[in-house]
This record gives structure tokens, sequence and C-alpha cells, in this order.
């Protein structure tokens, strides 16, 4: 057992103020000490607390009484003495059983009231890790993932799983895409249903899935076992379906809102930004100085990745929403910042990255931009013939630039970049391409100098990149520049990135700038100015698709909380499920595409999944959430009994202090504590507790019920039914109580219930019995009211 102080406090004030002495996490208290002292002395967790605090000295915790029809219990009272209770085994003998099932009675001599409601999960993963290989940093201990999804889940939930935290796919999306809530919809068959949770974070997926690097996919769980989760091409699909159906999912508000806001820049954070704010009511405008809407994705990325036509189809459906495009408007030029402040409500600034940077080597002005090049290749102007190209730059903008040269008819194109391979910014897929297509890739170069003949660039000069970062993780390239080597270039292509023009504001506007960006808020996009905001590459710099995607729906729903008016959002369900069968799939579903030999600059590489390639991809996700049960035998006899938990700071129902988070602890602020439990006395009620497990002298629940009942003239007046150890949280049962009003107690009604009981179960691969166990305790239960009429 690792070393910790340890206080005793005399009163539940004391006990707090200790507490809030101490940083979340570094202090916890001890009831009953059953448990604690088990967690700690196994080892569980990788962080541990630095002081115990005992409650088990704190004066007047411990009682039993009654007020009129009220009876409250102390949160130290000892489960032995409920167990022993005169009023409790007259008054509410379900409590009684549910303390008297509780492990050993040595065990019962010591746990407490409080101890046993706050008590964390029941999982042999997570209580007893070492019996199963070693430690397991599972997702209730804060680790990225629950062991029972694919491992053993005999003793687990069989109504599903609940979130812990966000996932690692989730997190890792620059939008924080709800990943598995999308997957989940995708294998009920709900298309509709994903997309809509899709567009909730994203509105232009069929373009990001085509354009975005996935790094999503890097953080999924799966990475260490087996291969992610392909959820690009299921975004793919999904994103398709959406185009395909404008009117379903880029509909009109319904009321508008009065408010007008004018968006500059018609890429990809100025697209995001103005389908959150029309979709609410606002009169949106967006300004753009070129002559097509998308910006980037128009004017940079290549047909092969991204067929202009998925932009154009985008474009027409925000026109169908009221969304106005002014194009061929250039601010600082047709239209002044200052007019634009004055005519709108709010203004957002995305004008993006499309400035030529000056590194300033010998020989630059010989060489060209990039991204100009893939401009002019876009709208069909470029005419020079390239027979050798060198491309500068590790980005997805430099393998487009450098691919579009080879496909263009160049004999040998070169590849040099500061990154070594493994820092490459360029995603996986787009390095492998460039290898496919004969393109030659030099990792950690950088430029030395060009070489040339008048005004003919006939080569260039690189140096050894020692480092990109230094030591704070800043750019900051060092070089071996007594290792260089020349590569000969009759055109040299520089894609080492782009800088942001901001003259248009001109330098009485009064933005706050930070080196040559707009300064932001992060999480609203808000500029120093009130009433405007900017995102996208004007922010940060030259980045994602998605990241601009975000930065847009940052500042509209900035906008929008300044108006009041949200979407609405939609409500998640309580538990989350899996594929059981899905899971065990090892192989990723894998993109199809033409081969090298077919590929050209105006036509897609690759195609989308079907229908039944993006169900049975999603069916690999494993949902990752925490899929244990509910610990506790006490609550959920006191959801049952309606009871109020008291604590140091609220009052709150048993049934939203167990239901409402995974842990019932998290309830409590770090530094509240449970002080009473509360319940009316359930007056002709007859109350039990039943529990399935494996030994007696065991407490853990495989399942457990506690019900109540009222009978008249021999039926069942009215029924009060709860379950634990089948979720991760205690089940009510408010189906199975409706269908039993007025019915009398038999076979027939037995069988029936019991299935009413089991609806909604999602069994994983080895827990299918406890449905079976459900089943029997309810047709006990209501054969025992027929018994007992009898």
């Amino acid at each position: 057992m690792k070393y910790f102080e340890h206080e005793s406090a005399a009163t539940f004030d004391e006990a707090v103020s200790l507490l809030k002495e101490s940083p979340k996490g570094k202090t916890v208290v001890m009831a009953g000490g059953s448990d604690l002292i088990g967690v700690l002395k196994e080892q569980i967790l990788e962080d541990y607390p630095e002081k115990v605090v005992d409650l088990k000295t704190v004066r007047g915790g411990e009682y039993i009484k009654q007020d009129g029809d009220t009876i409250e219990i102390g949160a130290l009272t000892k489960l032995c003495d409920i167990v022993k209770s005169d009023l409790l085994n007259e008054k509410a003998p379900v409590l009684s059983q549910a303390a008297r099932s509780v492990a050993t009675p040595l065990i019962r001599n010591v746990a407490t009231m409080g101890g046993n409601i706050c008590q964390d999960v029941r999982c042999w993963f997570y209580r007893y890790p070492h019996g199963i290989g070693g430690r397991m940093d599972c997702m209730r201990k804060g680790g990225k993932e629950c062991y029972a999804v694919m491992g053993d889940n005999r003793y687990h939930s069989i109504f599903g799983g609940m979130k812990v935290h966000t996932t690692p796919c989730s997190v890792q999306c620059p939008a924080n895409t709800d990943i598995p809530a999308y997957m989940e919809r995708l294998r009920k068959g709900d298309v509709e249903g994903a997309a809509h949770i899709l567009m909730e974070a994203n509105p232009i997926p069929m373009i990001t899935s085509r354009v975005c690097a996935h790094t999503c996919q890097e953080q999924c769980n799966r990475c260490g076992s087996d291969e992610s989760v392909s959820i690009h091409g299921v975004e793919r699909y999904v994103g398709d379906y959406i185009l395909e159906h404008p009117d379903t999912f880029y509909r009109a508000p319904e009321t508008e809102t009065g408010h007008k806001v004018a968006l500059v820049g018609a890429g990809p954070a100025g697209l995001s930004a103005a389908y959150y704010l029309r979709k609410v009511g606002h009169d949106v405008t967006v300004f753009d100085k070129m002559e097509e809407p998308g910006g980037m994705l128009t004017y940079a990325i290549p047909n092969y990745r991204l067929p202009k036509s998925y932009v154009k189809q985008v474009a027409a459906a925000y026109e169908k929403m009221g969304i106005r495009f002014r194009l061929g408007c250039c601010l600082g030029e047709d239209i002044q910042a200052e007019d634009l402040e004055k005519e709108y409500d709010n203004v957002f600034y995305a004008t993006g990255a499309w400035k030529r940077p000056v590194l300033g080597f010998d020989g630059e002005e010989f060489t060209e931009f990039g991204l100009q090049f893939l401009m002019e290749v876009n709208q069909w102007m470029n005419k020079k013939d390239r027979r050798h190209v060198l491309v500068v730059g590790g980005g997805n903008v430099a393998m487009d630039v450098a691919i579009t040269a080879r496909r263009l008819g160049a004999e040998s194109v070169t590849l040099a970049c500061l990154e070594s391979e493994p820092e490459m910014p360029a995603s996986r897929e787009e390095i492998a391409r460039a290898r496919e297509e004969g393109i030659e890739i030099m990792p950690s170069y950088g430029v030395s100098k060009a070489i040339y003949e008048g005004s003919q660039v006939t080569g260039m000069e690189l140096m050894r990149c020692t480092s990109v970062k230094d030591e704070n993780g800043r750019f900051n390239p060092r070089y071996d520049r007594e290792e260089t080597l020349r590569v000969s270039a009759d055109s040299i292509l520089m894609a080492a990135g782009q800088k942001v023009d901001l003259s248009f504001l001109g330098d009485k506007y009064g933005l706050a700038l930070e080196r040559g960006l707009i300064q932001v808020d992060k999480d609203t996009q808000a500029t120093s100015k009130s009433g405007i905001y900017a995102g996208g590459d004007a922010t940060t710099g030259p980045a994602t698709v998605i990241q601009g995607v975000r930065s847009g729906r940052n500042a509209a729903e900035a906008i929008n909380r300044g108006y009041a008016v949200m979407p609405e959002r939609r409500r998640e369900d309580k538990f989350i499920h899996f594929d059981t069968a899905g899971v065990k799939e090892e192989h990723a579903v894998k993109d199809k595409e033409l081969s090298a030999a077919e590929r050209a600059l105006d036509k897609e590489d690759s195609f989308t999944l079907t229908g039944e390639e993006a169900a049975r991809e999603a069916g690999r996700c494993m949902n990752c959430g925490c899929y244990s049960v509910n610990a506790s035998d006490i609550s959920p006899v006191l959801i049952l009994l309606d009871a109020r938990i008291v604590t140091t700071k609220k009052t709150v129902r048993a049934a939203d202090f167990f239901t409402t988070r995974l842990k019932a602890a998290d309830m409590l602020d770090t530094d509240e504590l449970v002080t009473a439990v509360r319940f009316r006395v359930p007056e002709g009620y007859t109350t039990a507790y039943d529990k399935f497990r494996v030994r007696e002298a065991v407490d853990f629940a495989i399942v457990s019920l506690a019900y109540a009942y009222r009978m008249k003239d021999g039926l069942i007046e009215d029924a009060r039914i709860v379950l634990g150890g089948v979720a991760p949280v205690p089940m009510e049962r408010k189906k199975v109580e409706a269908f039993l009003a007025g019915r009398k107690p038999d076979e027939a009604l037995a069988e029936a219930a019991a299935e009413l009981a089991v609806e909604g179960t999602a069994a994983m691969a080895n827990n299918s019995y406890k449905i079976q166990e459900v089943r029997a305790l309810i047709k006990k239960m209501i054969l025992d009211m027929g018994a007992v009429q009898a």
C-alpha cells in the first residue's frame, strides 16, 4: 500500500474544510473503509490520494430515526445496524434486506450507508487488474477504453454502457465530432440520424471526409490491437447521403431573427459559420473576392481529391437556405471593413492565407508559388512546360502540387521538406499516393539557395535539417550546413506555407493583431472589437479544413448565444451500445481507388463506400465507454423509496443522484459530503429485495431487484420496480409498473411482465445469462404476490 496522510474529522464541517485545503483528487474521504482500503491496497489506480480524511470519528453521523411519516438515516450508520433496526424491519424491510445482502458480517460491521451509496463500480478489469495480466487503465480510471468490449464481460451491463469522457477519436478531431454516436446510428440503419449528429459539429462532411487528414483514426482505440475504424470512409458515405438529400439537411429556418451578419471569406470557416448562423434564422451574407465560393476548397485542392461539383452543390444548398453570396467583391477595394460594421450587426472575418511567404534565400525570385500553381491548374491556365520539378514542402498542399505536376506530364518530381518522414504534416495516404506515382520524397532537407543561370532556374541546393522545433516545441529549424546536396530542376514550386494578408483592414480599423494574425478568443473567435469575430487561417495561419470548420462554428455559436437563439440540441441516449459481432472484425474496409495508371487530374481517385460497407465498418466501432454495473445494493432501494440524499450543500432525489452521472459520487462537489438519507414510510406497500449472486458470502450482485407493491381486491393496484447489477446505473422499469396496474398476479402475467422487463437489453458476448436472471426475478416477484394473496 502506498503511503498517505490520515486525518480524523470530528464534524462534517471539519471534513469539508480538509477537502477544501487540498487540490482536486489529492484528498479523499473514508466512511467505512471496506472499499477504499481495498483500492489502496491492491494499487488499482495510477494516481493515489495524498491524504485520507476519516469520517468514522464524526460525531452524530450515525442514527436511524422517524419523524412523522419520514425516516432519516445518518450517512455514517453501519449496514449491520440497518439490518438489525426494528424500525426499518417493520416500516421498510426492503432496506434491511438489501443491507443484509451486502458481503459478509465483517464487511457489514464497518461499511456505512454513505460509503455504500457512493462506492465505485463492479468490474473485474477495474477491481482486479493484476488477476488478468497486469494493470489496465480503463475508461473509469481515466484511461481510454473499456476492456470488457473485447474481453471477459460476464458480469457487465446488459443494457449498454455510459460515456465516461469524450472518446479519444472525438478529442483528436478538431471539430470534436461525436464519432461514436453517429456510428451507432448507422449500425441501427438510421442514416438520417447519423447525418444530423455529424452536422452538429460539421456542416460539410462530404468535403472534409475527402480532404481531412483524419487524425481521429490515429487515436482510435483499435489501433492498439488491429486496424483503426475507417472513420473518414464512413463519414464520406454519410456526407454524400447529406448532399443527395439537401432539402432535408439544409433547410431554410422557419422564423427570422431580424439580425444581420456579414461573413468575409467563403472558405471552410466562412461556410461553417454561415450554416450555423442561418440555421437559427439570421440574415447571412457571405463576401468573397473570388468568382466562386469555397476558397481553397475550390481554388487550391485538386479535382482528383475534391471534385469541385461537391463545393458547388453545397453552395447551391446554402442559397436555398437563404444564404446570399456576394462574389468578386474585394474587401478594401469594392467594400470597406468600416462599412460592413455599420451595415451589419456582426462581422466574421475568415479571409484565409493566400499570400506567398518570403523565405529570403538566394534565387527565390526564380521559383514559383505552389498555391498559385494549383490555382492556375484548376482554372486551366497553366501552359508552362515542366520536365523536372522540385517541390519544397511537407504538407498535403505540397503533395497536391507534386502529384499535380506529375500528372501534367513532368518526367521527374522530387519533394523535399524540413521534417523527417514521421513528422511530415501530410497524411500517410497522401505520402503513399505520391510514391505510387513515382515522386521521390527527401525528408529532413531545407532550402539553401536556388541554382540559376540568368533568369532560368536549374536546380536547388539543399542542406540537412537536424531539427524542426526547439526544446519548447516552437518552429525553429536547425541545419547542418556542411551536409548539402544539389537537385537538378527546371521548375521549383514552393509549397512550404502561405501568409495571411490583412491589408484590407487598413491602419485605422483597430483590430488587435499578433504575429500578423487577427487576435481572437480561442473559444468564441471574438476579436478586440465588440461584435466582430474572426476565424480560419486569418487567426491561426495555414491550418486544416476541419480546423477552419471548427472556428466558424465557434464564432456562430458565440453570436447565437448573444442573441439567445441557440439551435435545439438532440437528446443523447443514456446508454451506448456496440455490435458484439462487428467489433470482432479485425480488418477495416479499405478505400477503393483507381490504379496509378488510371489516375488523372480531372477525376476523383477514390470511391465512396456503399451503404452496406459503411454499416459494416461502423460495426467495428467499440463505442468506447464504461460497461460496468452499479455496485451499491442500497441505491436501487433508495430509488424505489423515492428517497432524498442530504448533503452538506443540498438535498437531491435518489433517482437523480444515482442515475444522472456514471458515478454517483460525481454528483457531489469535491468539498461536499453526504450526511443523511431521508424517505417517507411506504404505507400500505409490501416491499422486498431479491438478488442473484454467485455465492451468499460474496456481495457482488449479478442481478438485483428492489420492488414494492400494493394490492386491492386481489389485483395489483400499484407497483414499483428497480433493477440493480444490470447497467452502469440502477434501472427503473416504468413500463412494467404500468403494465401490472390493475392485473391479477398469475403465471401468465409473470411471463408477460418478465419479457417486458428485459426490453431494451443488448447482451455482450458472455453475459446473456443475465437477461434470463432478470426474467426469473420478475417472475418470482409476481408469483410471490399471488402467493401472498392466496
